[in-house]
């Protein structure tokens, strides 16, 4: 009896040794935070330049602007931050803009700055998390691109995200994103830029080669019996036209396209599909992101 008392103890003992280490390491493992898993959401644009001056290096998530109110400035001036708290906008005052204004003529520098409209949109360029001040700040610029624009003009601002004293550090992920989203949403709706110019191009494509293919035939010399159907010349079918993925598609649409995919990261209400040459990012299951 005794050495069975003495086995359990034993058999006890290295359980507990087993399973220490594992706990140890749960505790080591440092916590996501609110800044990393938004900044996981939401991918920034990277800024460059080019002989035409500022460029895009690479496109961030589009997002389209909700509320007017937000104050912009041209690329190369330092943005004033708008507020955005309880569902208002605050602008920077006339004063606040005044006092820009004449620093900015002291150093011989003019300065343009104009209110970003609803339905505008943008890229987010930054993404601040201030625990302490419970605010979360976006800073944004203009997508040209989207908008029509030419020449660029990379207008820029900062958004700044104003939570109750205390309770942003108890906010879940999803609540801040239905914050921001109040006045920037992601922009889910399909693209139709690249669907009309790709319809354009293929359809011009057809054209010709339903052109060709009757440019052939009547170079064909004529049958005699023209009975005999064996001998007329048959025209060429037009090529299929190309598979395409777009914006706001699902996964199950995509993969219609693509195929499986080699590798799936799921995170939250953002899933990647990741290709041998190619990343496609959906954000609540709808096609957002490709690069």
């Amino acid at each position: 009896m005794r050495q069975k008392i003495e086995m359990a103890v034993v058999v006890a003992a290295l359980i507990v040794v087993g399973i220490t280490p594992c706990l140890l390491v749960a505790q080591d493992l440092p916590a996501i935070s609110l800044e990393d898993q938004l900044k996981a959401q939401y991918t920034l644009v990277k800024m460059g330049s080019n002989s035409g001056g500022d460029a895009i290096v690479a496109e961030g998530t589009v997002l389209v602007i909700k509320k007017d109110g937000i104050l912009s400035v041209p690329y190369g001036d330092r943005p004033v931050a708008t507020k955005y708290q309880d569902g208002t906008v605050r602008s920077p005052s006339a004063s606040v803009m005044a006092a820009r204004g004449s620093l900015a003529g002291r150093v011989g520098k003019q300065q343009t700055p104009r209110l970003f409209q609803v339905g505008e949109r943008v890229y987010p360029s930054k993404i601040a998390v201030n625990l302490p001040k419970d605010q979360v700040t976006i800073g944004v610029i203009a997508c040209d691109s989207c908008n029509n624009v030419s020449p660029a003009t990379f207008y820029k601002a900062d958004v700044v995200f104003q939570f109750l004293k205390g309770a942003l550090a108890t906010t879940s992920l999803s609540q801040v994103e239905d914050t921001i989203a109040e006045l920037l949403n992601i922009d889910d709706s399909p693209s139709d830029q690249g669907v009309g110019q790709g319809g354009n191009v293929n359809g011009a494509d057809n054209g010709n080669a339903n052109a060709n293919a009757s440019a052939d035939a009547n170079d064909q010399p004529q049958v005699a019996n023209p009975g005999a159907g064996a001998g007329q010349p048959q025209q060429q079918a037009p090529p299929p036209e190309p598979q395409q993925i777009e914006k706001g598609q699902t996964p199950d649409q995509v993969r219609a396209v693509l195929g499986q995919p080699d590798k799936i990261v799921n995170f939250g209400s953002k899933q990647i599909f990741i290709y041998k040459d190619l990343k496609v990012t959906f954000l609540n299951g709808k096609l957002s992101d490709v690069q």
